[in-house]
């Protein structure tokens, strides 16, 4: 893509975020922010901000874990706690009494409530773990499919994006002599809000990242089939998908 068809884009979406965001005062302490971002009901996520001193406390009220108690997704055996835990500390994020919590001064406010949003949509996946059949994480599954194909990879990588924001993906695999650099991010559940995040962050970022660089999405197709606008808004955004079932046709792209 050209680099001016990339700048209608980002101011696209500069547009839609700014006319889909709304906020109202709620009592002398808080207010609501209602972001254009949707969960897994389909529900626009809302969080909270209040002044102290001066800094600013950004709350999510404890909907996203508490939605997920509700639904049956419980994250209290030590491995899901290890995989809570390790989502937020990637935001920088903090979880108190099932609240997830960021503090921030006014400068760094629209970067904190970015990785907010992120950590939300992130452990908001995680109900995909209260399944009977899920035996392990998808993202532990290509870790170790890249460990038995000697997948040379860094995981959890941010890269500053145009916005300027930091965008977190799943692995980074160096350049080699054959193929430029490439990035890749497991999805879970291939639906379509993940799969238009991951557009926004690929467009946020790709102009930062050296000119040859590629992403893969690697989506989890073994409940079910990946849904042809999953596929289509990957395709006209230039990311190369990764279906879990075919994965060992991209060994030589990924391993070389």
């Amino acid at each position: 893509m050209k680099k001016t068809e990339i700048d209608t884009l980002i101011d696209s979406y500069f547009k839609w975020l700014k006319e889909n965001t709304s906020s109202k005062i709620i009592n002398d302490t808080w207010s609501e922010i209602t972001t254009p971002y949707l969960d897994r009901h389909n529900d626009c996520l809302q969080i909270y901000a209040k002044k102290e001193g001066d800094k600013i406390i950004l709350s999510d009220d404890g909907y996203i874990i508490d939605d997920l108690k509700t639904c049956g997704c419980y994250l209290d055996s030590p491995r899901r706690k290890e995989i809570l835990n390790t989502t937020l500390r990637g935001f920088g994020v903090l979880l108190d009494d099932n609240q997830l919590i960021v503090k921030t001064l006014a400068e760094n406010f629209p970067q904190k409530k970015h990785d907010l949003i992120q950590a939300m949509l992130a452990v908001n996946d995680l109900f995909y773990l209260s399944k009977p059949q899920v035996q392990n994480l998808f993202f532990d599954d290509v870790v170790a499919w890249f460990d038995k194909n000697d997948i040379r990879y860094v995981q959890k990588v941010k890269f500053s994006g145009k916005t300027g924001f930091d965008n977190m993906f799943d692995f980074s695999i160096p350049k080699s002599r054959k193929y430029s650099e490439r990035l890749v991010q497991t999805i879970t559940n291939p639906s379509k809000e993940n799969s238009m995040n991951l557009v926004f962050k690929w467009i946020d970022t790709k102009d930062e990242r050296p000119a040859e660089s590629v992403l893969f999405a690697m989506l989890n197709d073994s409940e079910k089939a990946i849904a042809s606008q999953v596929n289509e808004a990957f395709s006209n955004y230039g990311i190369n998908v990764v279906p879990w079932s075919e994965k060992e046709k991209f060994v030589e792209k990924l391993a070389s």
